[in-house]
């Protein structure tokens, strides 16, 4: 049996000098966590800006992301126009303002999203193409079918593959040439600019939204902020940002030279296969190479200017990479913080993050926020980074209690610096609930849920101060045959989002990652490229800081030669290789295509294979190493890879981590059932330290050995709850030891009767109220009561039941966050289910227990609207529900509020 206090936002468990054993890391601005901060219209003062911020950092805040987006209506004549001097001194306001009162400051180079804005020209914005297969006109008029499009090349095809490029020949659109026969197509390259704009623009921001797939752009669009940070009075942010690809391109003005020098031949001479005509095969391999090339040039052109833009003025990069068509490991890789996002209500339990038959359900799929993570353990980057909680429920629906489990999801994920999404910049003379975003959990100080956001945030920062320390400890590096992803002739660019995810489900890749998952086998994703970084060592695979036991190549068709080169030379060098099912069959791409088959298939036959002591697996050995094909489970048993038997308790999820002595274990359990028992660990453990992140309490735990030598650790967890351990391979940890509980005799009920007084938020105070036993505050019959957000006190005295201490304190049923204190000493606070802490000791009467609950704001906001109170006042999106519909809550239930218990001793 589990306990969820916590204290507050009170760090000062970390420091145990008697017992460093048992000490958290130190507590930085970097372990806690940060917020997207909007700023509508960028209307900003320095008064309500540093007021803000100060609140941001009280409530447990590491920093802030600056992001400019439209403003709010009635405000015109406070708006700053972007990148202005005005904006500057702004920006360099907020920045000096955080390094005082010790708040980071990050932003987003642009406004909204994505990069773009007024200096972008229609060239420079994205572009849609197309292949047309048509017969000779007879007037020879080609720009009536391609009306608004500019004709890019046009060949002409006959007989056994005859190519003629005609494209001289066009003038004004008309085409002057005739072919020598009837049996010859014509083949017309078109393209247009799509010219998608800047979303959600701030004032001084609006404009196209660049080509990410074209250079020139890039560098463009980055000379305006060269331009405002050249002066030595501008401070710099510590990192800049670009969020998730919503651009619309397919296409950029030297794509062909491009593709020309990356492919090695001419995508011209291809155009019936780039239109789908002629044999699948080669419509396919050529669209491979289509889709490569657009990803290097993101990769290996675009982003990196603005990363090294970025690297030479000392600013960090934070990049999501998910959405794009491109390598999302490289892309990722390309940044100093990989960052991923999830969003969405996981499902209908209250605690939202299940793992059965809806595996990944509501945009909630770690296997996708794993390329984030993965990214950036194998290129070296210490910091991943999440957009936490966009849409995560209703507007003022969210509770602290879900964003705790998503948080979780997120840590087994390898995410390990949380930003909300988020807080919105408000004047205080804006009447509440001021200046609000339309995306967002509203995790700002005008929300009731503020209140009691220390508890959550201060959880975070020791779960993070843990999850930033060490070096990622992964079993498998799991190889992405993108280029099976890749080998289609349907359709253009694969946009690699978070919402549809077939681009990985869907693939071979996409069930091995999800077997290892629920295995309990830690993995990281590695590219193509990126894998050219490994090198093997006698106990494995490294790259960066990241060591692994083996490299898994999924069941793979098409795989660059220079891949497999590499993966033979780790097993030449003493590594492990073990391709599931069957070894690879082709090269991927047309270029040269027969010799690079020549040179695939050499290498194929060097691979011996052998039977193997196991079943169902091949051997060969190559060099210091060995290759083994087939069934991966056998071949991961015979490399010695050790599974985590935790995972079996359904919904139990862990991720690891490395320290100089030991593992770091985050588990989170996320079931529906108690872990309460011995749990083996798949590596060596001489002893344990537990850490519960709610109430930043540690001790050493309860460790012994199975009949097969491997050590058990004695846990408690209650849905919903999470532990880290801290083992140790070579040493005993000195401290205390951790408390174990067990139910002694019944609960006996505290029946009251209860005082309810109302203590902060509004809109006004109602009157205080008896009640026999908790109840819902909704439902005294006074209105006040029912439109109230903030926090009640529920106070009631009691005499102590029979039976000696510790007691177990169970609130039961609480909307939603409670503060508790026994006879005036605060006990902590209480975020999520169980509601329940340990009483050391009661006065044989007359105790004193008080509760300070906390609701949502949900009701007041109803109350607003069921009035017809004007509160939304945005340009451009102004404010719409999770539906993106119309918001309106008026029809909303009123929310149960405050303590419903029952509360009980035991």
């Amino acid at each position: 049996m589990a306990i969820s206090g916590v204290t507050g936002g009170d760090l000062a468990v970390q420091a145990n000098p008697d017992a460093p054993d048992l000490a958290w890391p130190p507590i930085t601005n970097q372990c806690r966590p940060w917020a997207y901060n909007w700023w509508p219209g960028s209307a900003v003062d320095r008064e309500n800006l540093a007021r803000q911020m100060q609140r941001y950092k009280d409530g447990g805040l590491g920093g802030i992301h600056i992001i400019p987006v439209y403003g709010a209506k009635g405000s015109e004549e406070r708006t700053i126009q972007y990148l202005s001097p005005h904006w500057m001194e702004m920006l360099t306001f907020a920045i000096e303002e955080g390094k005082k009162i010790g708040l980071g400051v990050d932003m987003t180079t642009g406004t909204g999203w994505c990069f773009g804005g007024p200096t972008i020209t229609r060239d420079e914005a994205g572009m849609d193409v197309n292949v047309m297969a048509m017969d000779f006109l007879p007037n020879g008029d080609l720009a009536e079918k391609f009306p608004g499009k500019k004709i890019v090349e046009v060949v002409a095809s006959g007989p056994n593959r005859q190519h003629v490029r005609v494209t001289d020949r066009l003038t004004a659109g008309h085409l002057d040439w005739r072919p020598p026969s009837s049996d010859w197509k014509l083949y017309v390259l078109a393209a247009n600019t799509m010219g998608p704009q800047v979303k959600r623009a701030a004032p001084g921001g609006e404009g196209y939204m660049i080509n990410p797939l074209y250079g020139k752009a890039m560098r463009h669009y980055l000379e305006r902020f060269t331009q405002a940070f050249a002066s030595p009075e501008v401070d710099r942010p510590r990192s800049m940002y670009h969020d998730s690809y919503e651009y619309g391109t397919h296409w950029s003005p030297d794509f062909l030279a491009e593709f020309e020098k990356r492919r090695g031949y001419s995508l011209i001479d291809h155009l019936d296969a780039f239109a789908g005509v002629g044999p699948v095969d080669e419509a396919a391999r050529l669209k491979g190479d289509y889709r490569a090339t657009a990803s290097e040039l993101m990769a290996e052109n675009v982003i990196p200017q603005w990363v090294r833009w970025c690297r030479d003025r000392g600013i960090l990069t934070r990049y999501q990479a998910h959405g794009s068509p491109a390598n999302l490991l490289d892309l990722y890789a390309d940044a100093d913080i990989p960052e991923t996002e999830m969003f969405g209500h996981g499902g209908p339990d209250p605690l939202i993050s299940r793992f059965d038959e809806d595996f990944g359900k509501g945009d909630r799929d770690p296997l996708i926020s794993k390329f984030a993570s993965s990214a950036a353990h194998t290129a070296g980057h210490r910091l991943v980074a999440s957009e936490t909680g966009t849409w995560m429920s209703e507007h003022f629906c969210e509770t602290l209690e879900e964003m705790k489990c998503l948080v979780d999801l997120l840590f087994v994920s390898g995410i390990n610096h949380v930003f909300y999404h988020g807080c919105c910049y408000s004047p205080d003379d804006a009447t509440w609930p001021g200046w609000v975003f339309y995306a967002a959990t509203e995790m700002n100080p005008r929300n009731s849920i503020w209140h009691d956001v220390p508890a959550l945030n201060a959880y975070i920062a020791r779960c993070q101060s843990i999850l930033q320390s060490g070096e990622p400890d992964n079993d498998v590096l799991l190889y992405w045959p993108i280029h099976d992803l890749w080998h289609d002739s349907r359709g253009l660019l694969n946009q690699l989002t978070v919402h549809n995810r077939d681009w990985l489900t869907a693939q071979p890749i996409g069930k091995t990652a999800r077997h290892l998952w629920m295995r309990g086998i830690g993995f990281d994703y590695v590219s193509d490229h990126l894998l050219q970084q490994a090198h093997a060592e006698v106990t494995g695979i490294t790259m960066a800081e990241a060591h692994y036991r083996v490299v898994v190549a999924p069941p793979t068709i098409h795989i660059p030669v220079e891949t497999l080169h590499k993966l033979r030379a780790l097993a030449e060098s003493g590594a492990t290789v073990i391709f599931e099912e069957k070894l690879p069959a082709d090269v991927p791409g047309l270029g040269d295509l027969d010799a690079r088959r020549r040179e695939l298939k050499s290498l194929l036959d060097g691979i011996v294979l052998h039977p193997s002591p196991k079943p169902l697996v091949q051997v060969a050995v190559v060099g210091r190493g060995r290759i083994l094909v087939g069934d991966l489970d056998v071949a991961l048993d015979m490399a010695g890879v050790e599974r985590e038997s935790i995972v079996d308790h359904e919904g139990t999820l862990f991720i690891r981590r490395r320290h100089d002595h030991g593992r770091y274990y985050f588990i989170a359990n996320q079931g529906l059932k108690p872990l309460d028992g011995w749990f083996a660990l798949g590596t060596p453990a001489r002893s344990v330290v537990l850490m519960d992140g709610l109430s930043g309490r540690t001790g050493i735990g309860r460790l012994r050995e199975d009949t097969s030598g491997h050590p058990q650790v004695y846990l408690q967890l209650s849905p919903g709850e999470s532990v880290i351990l801290r083992t140790e391979e070579d040493r005993e940890a000195v401290g205390q030891l951790w408390r174990y509980l067990s139910a002694g005799g019944h609960p006996v009920e505290i029946s009251g009767p209860w005082q309810v007084t109302f203590q902060a938020s509004g809109p006004k105070l109602p009157a205080p109220f008896t009640m026999p036993r908790p109840g819902s505050w909704t439902k005294n019959g006074d209105p006040e009561a029912e439109r109230f957000a903030g926090t009640a006190t529920y106070r009631t005295r009691f005499d102590a039941p029979l039976g000696h201490g510790p007691w177990i304190l169970d609130l039961g049923e609480v909307c939603h966050s409670a503060r508790v204190r026994l006879n005036g000493q605060d006990l902590g606070t209480l975020i999520m289910h169980p509601y329940r802490l340990v009483v050391e000791s009661l006065k044989p009467s007359d105790n004193i227990l008080d509760v300070d609950v906390t609701n949502l704001s949900s009701n007041r906001i109803r109350d607003l609207d069921r009035r017809g109170v004007a509160w939304r006042i945005f340009h451009d999106i102004n404010f719409v529900n999770i539906r993106y519909q119309h918001f309106n809550a008026a029809d909303w239930p009123l929310f149960d509020s405050g303590l419903l218990g029952p509360v009980t001793l035991r």
